[in-house]
């Protein structure tokens, strides 16, 4: 800031004064140097000449604190104003929660997935403090089915859910796993369920088989046994023998005469 005097002044010339008449009570035979002492002080210019150096010792002293601390000046230019250090750690703050939020999140992931989740990546951004700060990350999940084994299948699909669902507010990716999984689950409990009913066809027709091979073998067996006991019974006479004796002799009829 300029304060007053800051534009020089001329000052008047000598011409300019008025001369002042000699007192009448000083004789001209007197010294001129007692002459000008008897006369009044001139001081109408000594306000102007005053004023004139202030201003040239205000603007040295100015050259002069410039000149000793250059760097203090430069310093006070590249620090932040109040407003932008309050800005700048309340970006810093919103970074922090970011990353606690992030990290708590997918390491819910993880740890519930166990064996079919991967560990988690994350994405950052670099702060006005220069630290690092996770603003994004991910889990991978498998959801691929277990081949020839609906029931694994079925076991695998809810840990994965689980895993899909275990943070707080889970993300619309989340979501979509979930998902996939609940529809993996619908299709192993289809195959799960014709499975069971070729399963159930088959031991129906073995139960079947041994009915039938059941209902055979009494059967079989008395056929066996009627065999042997008819083998053991004699032979039937023969009449042959009494049909020929009795061709031999015919009977004569004797009649009986009484006198």
């Amino acid at each position: 800031m300029q304060i007053g005097g800051a534009t020089s002044y001329p000052a008047p010339a000598a011409t300019l004064l008025p001369a002042r008449p000699l007192a009448s009570n000083i004789s001209p035979d007197v010294s001129p140097d007692i002459t000008r002492a008897a006369q009044a002080p001139i001081t109408a210019a000594q306000p102007l000449a005053d004023e004139q150096s202030a201003s040239a010792r205000e603007e040295a002293d100015k050259s002069t604190d410039t000149s000793a601390s250059p760097n203090k000046a430069k310093s006070r230019e590249g620090e932040p104003s109040p407003q932008q250090q309050r800005l700048e750690q309340l970006e810093i703050t919103k970074l922090v929660s970011r990353d606690q939020e992030v990290r708590t999140h997918e390491q819910a992931h993880a740890a519930v997935g166990g064996r079919y989740a991967g560990a988690p990546s994350y994405t950052y951004e670099r702060g006005p403090d220069g630290k690092r700060y996770a603003v994004g990350g991910e889990v991978g999940i498998d959801t691929s089915p277990i081949p020839n084994d609906p029931e694994a299948t079925l076991r695998k699909m809810e840990v994965v859910i689980r895993a899909a669902l275990a943070p707080a507010e889970p993300s619309a990716q989340d979501r979509q796993v979930a998902a996939q999984a609940q529809a993996q689950m619908a299709e192993a409990r289809a195959q799960l369920a014709q499975q069971q009913r070729s399963e159930a066809s088959a031991a129906s027709e073995a139960r079947a088989e041994r009915r039938e091979k059941a209902d055979e073998e009494p059967q079989a067996e008395e056929k066996e046994s009627a065999a042997p006991a008819q083998q053991d019974l004699p032979p039937p006479p023969s009449l042959d023998l009494y049909r020929q004796l009795s061709g031999l002799q015919t009977p004569t009829p004797v009649v009986d005469l009484v006198a």
